[in-house]
Parts: structure tokens; C-alpha cells; sequence
């Protein structure tokens, strides 16, 4: 197949005439055929056939095409339908690949597994050019597949948390753009996100903060808003949000952070602390990093727990991976403690890091003895953990080398550029963020795979990359939007393939995603 290329592209644009068919779609596809002859027109119903395979994807095809081109489809059994989603087997490789063949009033979307028909219905929509009412489609061959096997979106319901509809539409957003994995960061100092059976009371006490800083957090004097804030999901909701997700072929991947980052556990059962008769309350500012006390101690009470939780989530999440955090683990708390010098000294633990490496290893070890696989932070690779442990490294590429060179494969997430929370601008700081300068240029451009990598003969162990949106100044989802919109869209073209053209990206964003996003009734940063 002959890709589009850029002279092509360039000839349309010379001409004045406006991007056609696949020139229209982000990401970017990877081989396009422009045909000859007549190509499909639609009105405001379209019949259309999907074979058995793809039938639970029937709610979501209805759900996009009404959202997108307002147009409704009517399913049918008739094989000759002007449109067609096909099951066919020769597309199992590369993974998510889809095929999108139209003719002469006939297009037919094919691909060998649920992602892929996702991401070929997904384009499909970005298609049709609309006059007067009705859709047309130019004569066409589409045979796209991404480059990574992982592509994921984070949030961070901990420091504030979102309604269930607004997680469904965060879904919505990670398969349009056509991302894998959700991952959702459910427990943190600040509040207990997951319906707990085991231990009520993560709930009713964990789940809840008394008070939420006003500010930024190394704002002097520190102002508190005086008001109790919190919540959680009912297992009936993340039930929900599974079968949402399910249906669209994003992975969701749940985070208990263990074993920093644990306040709002030990406020609940404080003989999982170093300080077991003190009284603790729910983190309610940010920046807790050897601050306040928020680390478990390694006892037998803060191990049988861990198992029991991590049972419980299990139980619940269908993914293949449990991410278990592992990050920016306060050591200080520990050498504090003459409880936990002696556990170190009793098995042989020689000093703090090693000790984060143990609660690793033992919560690793139950996940993987319940059929699931590990993810953390690069911060667990500091000491001798299993190597198909997945590691998500959130520093720079050589910290991405030094974790590939121990035999890990490497997700990368790094602060610079895919921190969602950094600033967009330098000179319109319109609304309150953490720090840094992240925009979007620098997530289109930034190389999962730069040179040092390659060089170090490691680029097989790359298998991806992820966005990470940490919400302690994102109050509501109007400022999650704002603060993900545009760069989440050009995350996924960096991700999806190698066609990668900032020059034009900025064209297709201009041209159609602005538009996009306002149709979503979703806030943006211009």
C-alpha cells in the first residue's frame, strides 16, 4: 500500500482545497491509499452489519456516531450494508490493527480483536466530510496499528475526586484518542478512593480529609479552606466503570500506593504505622515527601493487611497488571523507629532501601501467587525485584537506562514532558499548578526511544508511554480538561506511530479537534 505522504499533503493544502479522509484523523495513520472512483455517501441513518465477535461493541458504535456526526445507526443482519465491522483473523498482528476499506457505497471496518475495531470505528468517524445534511466519504484504504503495545492516561482521584459519569467520559477520551490504559490512582495521603470490605475503615475515616489547602502548598502563611472533603467509589461503580471500559478494550489498571504515600491508611488503623498510639489524621496539604509520617511499618499486621487488600482488589479488577506504587517512600520515618531497626536486623535487612524492597517483594509475590503481574514506580527498581515486574519510570531517559539495563521493561512517564499537572505556558499562568513548563510541543516531539537509549542497545525494552494528571490543583473535571486538552491529543499521536508532523498536527488540531473538544462540552487550554 502506498503511504500518504508529505508532498501529497502538501498539494491539497497548496490548492486550497480542504483535508480529505484520512489526512483528517489523530493520531496520524500509518498507510493510506487514495482510490479512484466513487466513494460513499451517508445520510442521517446508516444500516449497519457487525459481525458476532464485535457485538458488544454495538452501544459503544451507536453512542459515537450519534456524538460525532449525530448520526444514527440501525444494526441489521444484512451482509450488503452500505457499512460493515468485520472480524478478520489475518489482522491479529501487529496488535490493534484495523483496516478501513470504502468504496463505492460501502465501507468496511475489519480487525481480529476488540481494540482493534475500537480504533477503527474511532477513525472511521473522523472520515466523512458534512454539506447540507449529508456525509461523504472519498474512496479509501486504511491499514493503521500503533508503535507501542502500552498508551496509557492516569488520574489521580485521591487529591480530589470526580463523579462517575466524569470518570466514564475520561474513558471516553482515552479510547477517541486511542489509548489502551486507564490507570487509576485510587489511595494516596489524601484519601481512600476504593469501597473496602476487609477494612471499613478506610471508609469512613481513610476516605475523609478534615480540611483541603487554599494555595499552593510552599504558599506562606498556609491557609485551609476549613471544609470536610472526601468520598469513594462503591464497588458497584468501579463495577460499572469496568464494564464501560470493557467495552471500549481499555485496560483498567488500579494503584494502592504502598508503602509511602500511606497517610490516609494509617489514619485508619494506626497500628499499621511506626507510631502506633498516635492519633493521625488524613493528609490535607500536599507535598508530603519527608514531611509528615505516611509510611507503613513492616509488621505482621501491616503485611497481613497488605494481602488482604490486595486480595480484594484483585477480586474486583480484571486487569493483567496491579500497579503498587513504591514511590518517593520517606526512609526517615523508618530509621526513626527502633521497632523497625529491629525487624531489619531480625531478617537480615541491611538499610532502609532495602526494606522499601522487601514490602515490594512481599506485596509483588502475593499479587503474582493471585495470577496477576506488578507495576511501579521506577523507585522500586532500587533493589532486587523480579524483573517482569513492569516499571513505570517517571525521571529522565538515563534513569530509563539504568532501569532497562537491570533487565526491566520500561514504561515511560517521565516528569518532562508528560506530567499533566506542570504549566502549559510560560507567560499565561492563568490557573494555579505545581510547577514546571510542560506544552505541547514538548509531549508531540518527546522521544520514548532517544539516541542514549538506542545506543545502549535497549529500545526493545520501551514498550510505551503515559500521560499522568495529578489532580492536587485540579479541584473539578472543567480544569482536568483544561489542563489534559490539547497535549493528551498529541500524547497519542507521539505514541500511536511514527507519521509524526507537528507542522500538520497543529492543522488537524486547529481544523477539527477544537471543535471536538467544544462539542464534548470540554474546557481547553487555546
Amino acid at each position: 500500500m502506498k503511504k500518504i505522504g508529505l508532498f501529497l499533503m502538501a498539494c491539497l493544502l497548496a490548492s486550497g482545497a480542504s483535508s480529505q479522509g484520512s489526512e483528517k484523523i489523530i493520531p496520524a495513520v500509518v498507510h493510506a491509499e487514495i482510490l479512484h472512483g466513487k466513494g460513499t455517501e451517508w445520510g442521517k441513518e446508516v444500516e449497519a452489519c457487525v459481525d458476532d465477535e464485535f457485538s458488544n461493541q454495538i452501544a459503544f458504535i451507536k453512542q459515537l456516531f450519534q456524538q460525532e456526526l449525530n448520526i444514527s445507526i440501525n444494526v441489521t443482519n444484512n451482509r450488503k450494508a452500505t457499512l460493515r465491522f468485520e472480524y478478520d483473523k489475518k489482522l491479529i498482528t501487529p496488535a490493534e490493527h484495523y483496516n478501513i476499506a470504502i468504496g463505492f457505497n460501502q465501507v468496511v471496518v475489519s480487525a481480529a480483536s476488540v481494540r482493534g475495531i475500537v480504533n477503527g470505528i474511532v477513525s472511521l468517524v473522523q472520515l466523512p466530510n458534512e454539506r447540507d445534511g449529508r456525509y461523504f466519504l472519498q474512496p479509501e484504504n486504511i491499514n493503521d496499528y500503533p508503535a507501542y503495545s502500552y498508551r496509557g492516561l492516569h488520574l489521580d482521584v485521591v487529591r480530589h475526586i470526580f463523579p462517575l459519569e466524569y470518570i466514564k467520559k475520561y474513558i471516553d477520551y482515552i479510547t477517541f484518542h486511542k489509548l489502551n490504559t486507564f490507570h487509576w490512582h485510587l489511595t494516596d495521603d489524601q484519601g481512600w478512593r476504593m469501597e473496602v470490605l476487609s477494612y471499613p475503615k478506610l471508609n469512613s475515616i481513610g476516605s475523609w480529609r478534615d480540611q483541603t489547602l487554599i494555595g499552593h502548598f510552599k504558599d506562606t502563611p498556609i491557609k485551609y479552606d476549613g471544609t470536610r472533603y472526601g468520598g469513594f467509589y462503591t464497588r458497584d461503580q468501579i463495577k460499572e466503570v469496568l464494564a464501560y471500559a470493557k467495552e471500549r478494550g481499555i485496560e483498567v489498571i488500579p494503584e494502592i500506593d504502598i508503602p509511602g504515600h500511606s497517610r490516609a491508611t494509617i489514619a485508619a488503623y494506626p497500628e499499621l504505622s511506626t507510631k502506633p498510639d498516635t492519633t493521625w489524621n488524613v493528609a490535607q496539604t500536599w507535598g508530603m515527601y519527608n514531611r509528615q509520617n505516611n509510611v507503613l511499618a513492616p509488621n505482621d499486621a501491616s503485611f497481613t493487611f497488605l494481602n488482604t487488600i490486595f486480595k480484594e482488589l484483585i477480586e474486583l479488577f480484571p486487569s493483567t497488571y496491579i500497579h503498587i506504587g513504591g514511590d518517593e517512600c520517606s526512609k526517615l520515618w523508618w530509621k526513626q523507629d527502633p521497632k523497625t531497626k529491629e525487624f531489619m536486623k531480625a531478617n537480615g535487612i541491611k538499610d532502609e532501601v532495602a526494606l522499601q524492597t522487601y514490602f515490594i517483594e512481599k506485596v509483588a509475590g502475593d499479587v503474582k501467587g493471585m495470577g496477576r503481574k506488578v507495576i511501579g514506580w521506577h523507585e522500586i527498581a532500587e533493589g532486587k525485584v523480579d524483573t517482569t515486574t513492569l516499571i513505570m519510570n517517571w525521571a529522565d531517559d538515563k534513569k530509563a537506562i539504568e532501569v532497562a539495563q537491570k533487565g526491566f521493561s520500561v514504561i515511560q512517564t517521565p516528569g518532562k514532558p508528560f506530567y499533566f499537572d506542570h504549566y502549559q505556558s510560560l507567560t499565561n499562568k492563568d490557573s494555579l499548578a505545581i510547577h514546571g513548563f510542560n506544552p505541547v510541543d514538548s509531549v508531540y516531539n518527546y522521544s520514548l526511544v532517544p539516541a542514549s537509549i538506542r545506543k545502549a542497545g535497549l529500545a526493545h525494552k520501551v514498550i510505551g508511554g503515559q500521560a499522568n494528571v495529578w489532580t492536587e490543583y485540579m479541584g473539578y473535571s472543567t480544569k482536568v480538561d483544561y489542563m489534559i486538552f490539547p497535549r493528551v491529543t498529541a500524547l497519542a499521536e507521539n505514541l500511536w506511530g511514527t507519521n509524526k508532523n507537528y507542522a500538520d498536527f497543529q492543522r488537524r488540531l486547529k481544523e477539527y479537534m477544537y471543535k471536538r473538544y467544544e462539542r464534548w462540552g470540554s474546557s481547553y487550554f487555546h
